[in-house]
């Protein structure tokens, strides 16, 4: 079916134009994605990547910040739901269960994945999760907003916009505006959520969006609150494919990925 210019993308809490004259945008991996929004300042859990099964179980071995229990995906950049395919592995306790659940990633990936790394992060806990991401509106701009995720998404749609560049009073103002922001005090017996911290992972992400060219949409979700702090546990980046072709003229930051 034909795209038309009114058309939009509304799946994981993100919308997207899409053009029947403009080249269809480029979702980052998810290695990437993480790379990408970390560079400006937002906090991700740690992970590792390789593309085959020993050279991660190796490399956990070898990283201090990576313990056990962790997580394990299949991504890439054709890889977007990767829940839904099964190519996600939760509460891995050991390097056994390391192996056993990175050998079944890779067994899992068929040809239209093209290339496909094994990712494995730490697991976060939190009864909180946040969202956080960038739009590139076609009639606004460059757009920032910050809500609830997880089941409280689904429960309230409690979410708030601004336009990019946002300010740290600004973003402060966004999470005040937040109906249900009483959750973010303390909240079945976690700390409040450090304020300040938030703030600055808005501050961030605005900065990205308004000095990185390229970047069409940016999706953190979700944002875990563990011990009172923000942590992106998964990010997923659409940038315009030009920023990818025009090798010789990237922006630093989008370079790196």
């Amino acid at each position: 079916m034909t795209a038309r210019s009114s058309d939009l993308d509304v799946s994981r809490g993100k919308v997207r134009r899409v053009g029947t004259h403009k080249a269809v945008n480029v979702t980052l991996s998810e290695a990437e994605s993480r790379r990408l929004v970390a560079s400006s300042g937002v906090t991700v859990s740690p992970f590792l990547t390789a593309q085959r099964t020993e050279e991660l179980i190796a490399a956990v071995a070898d990283d201090p910040a990576i313990h056990y229990p962790v997580v394990a995906k299949l991504c890439g950049r054709t890889i977007a739901h990767k829940t839904e395919r099964g190519l996600v592995r939760l509460g891995l306790q050991d390097e056994h269960s390391l192996q056993t659940a990175c050998d079944g990633l890779l067994a899992a990936a068929v040809p239209d994945d093209g290339q496909v790394e094994l990712l494995v992060s730490n697991m976060i806990p939190g009864n909180r999760e946040l969202i956080a991401g960038l739009t590139d509106d076609s009639v606004f701009g460059m757009t920032i907003m910050v809500g609830f995720g997880g089941i409280l998404a689904e429960a309230v749609a409690d979410v708030t916009f601004r336009l990019v560049p946002i300010s740290l009073t600004d973003a402060y103002e966004m999470i005040d505006d937040l109906v249900t922001v009483n959750l973010l005090g303390e909240f079945r017996g976690e700390p409040a959520i450090d304020r300040h911290a938030l703030a600055g992972t808005l501050v961030g992400l605005s900065r990205l969006g308004g000095e990185v060219s390229g970047i069409r949409s940016v999706d953190i979700n979700p944002l875990v609150v563990a011990g009172g702090y923000p942590v992106a546990v998964d990010a997923l980046v659409e940038v315009d494919p030009e920023a990818i072709i025009a090798s010789t003229n990237k922006p630093p930051l989008l370079g790196n990925v």
